[in-house]
């Protein structure tokens, strides 16, 4: 099944959507906002599934669905958690300053806490007091929204409590990260507001796209209208979103609504960092990781990051061509 939030109040409106994203179907009368039917998941499932099953066969014609009217799914949540599950892209941050990689990165996942107060919407603009300086970055990755997850719970179980499957931009100012974690105190100034899907998913609905807690689907990222990146999602993944999970609620439940971000999602390729797809690679999902490449190789970056008047899609599609989550499609704007 497949769910959205029209832009409503502070928490948006429910809608089921079709499948091919051309038709909604309103479902105040089952749960009011997605927030509500995670909060009574077990009870409200089932009938929020009759409703989307109804909209697919027809028997329920609903109205046009429009990606512009959407708010994230979750406009705001309880918890934002972002990990970063491909190391070969931690690999390359670190390469690029000389830096190796400590073997506890390989066991142990890296995770920060960002704000989930003001997610943008997924056609909302990106709005930055400046662009000088900041580094502006996109990162494309998967998110998964979880039920009520109890503390202590294994990867193997985490995985059942995964409701939802999205897609986001993780908003990230790379002239700003340096020197915030020089404090040792972590990200925030250098993370603002990022943005998710229009649509988002069951992970039954994915079939066997979803498996051993991986979408292993391309991330599709157009930078500027160019291709910029298109890796897959289930390859190099070193932690799996069960281990992402279980990592998060080591020391504390979860509650219902919790996001879990995957991290950019990165290939390698022959077992190096990759290439731009203009090269026959897969790309990158984020300008940092071209950055950090061009650094290894010439010395110094040569692609700059996103000015005003830039704009990022970011976008899946599954193995018929269809859009699975619909379409992240944002512009820079100076606020």
């Amino acid at each position: 099944m497949k769910l959205a939030s029209l832009k409503s109040g502070r928490d948006g409106q429910l809608v089921v959507v079709s499948n091919d994203l051309t038709r909604m179907v309103a479902a105040g009368d089952i749960a009011t906002t997605i927030q509500s039917a995670l909060d009574n998941w077990a009870v409200v499932r089932g009938e929020l599934e009759t409703l989307y099953q109804r909209l697919q066969s027809g028997e329920i014609q609903g109205e046009a669905f429009d990606q512009t009217r959407c708010a994230s799914p979750l406009p705001r949540a309880y918890q934002w958690a972002d990990g970063s599950a491909y190391v070969n892209h931690v690999e390359l941050v670190r390469k690029a300053r000389g830096a190796e990689v400590p073997e506890s990165f390989y066991s142990d996942p890296l995770m920060y806490q960002g704000g989930s107060d003001t997610f943008l919407a997924p056609r909302e603009p990106v709005k930055m007091p400046q662009s000088n300086g900041f580094g502006i970055d996109f990162e494309a990755e998967i998110a998964v929204v979880t039920d009520d997850v109890p503390m202590g719970v294994s990867a193997e179980d985490a995985l059942s409590h995964i409701k939802l499957v999205m897609l986001v931009n993780d908003v990230s100012l790379r002239g700003l990260i340096p020197a915030e974690l020089a404090k040792g105190f972590g990200f925030y100034q250098s993370k603002p507001s990022s943005a998710f899907s229009p649509v988002c998913v069951t992970p039954e609905q994915l079939g066997d796209s979803w498996r051993e807690g991986k979408l292993h689907l391309p991330l599709v990222s157009q930078l500027n209208g160019e291709k910029f990146g298109e890796p897959n999602a289930g390859m190099d993944m070193t932690f799996h979103f069960g281990q992402l999970i279980a990592h998060a609620a080591r020391t504390r439940p979860l509650c219902a609504g919790t996001i879990i971000g995957s991290g950019t999602v990165s290939n390698k390729l022959d077992g190096g960092p990759g290439k731009p797809v203009a090269e026959g690679g897969v790309g990158y999902s984020c300008i940092a990781e071209i950055r950090m490449i061009e650094t290894i190789q010439k010395g110094s970056p040569s692609t700059p990051f996103m000015d005003f008047g830039n704009t990022i899609a970011i976008e899946m599609f599954d193995r018929n061509g269809q859009s699975v989550f619909g379409r992240i499609d944002q512009v820079i704007e100076q606020a």
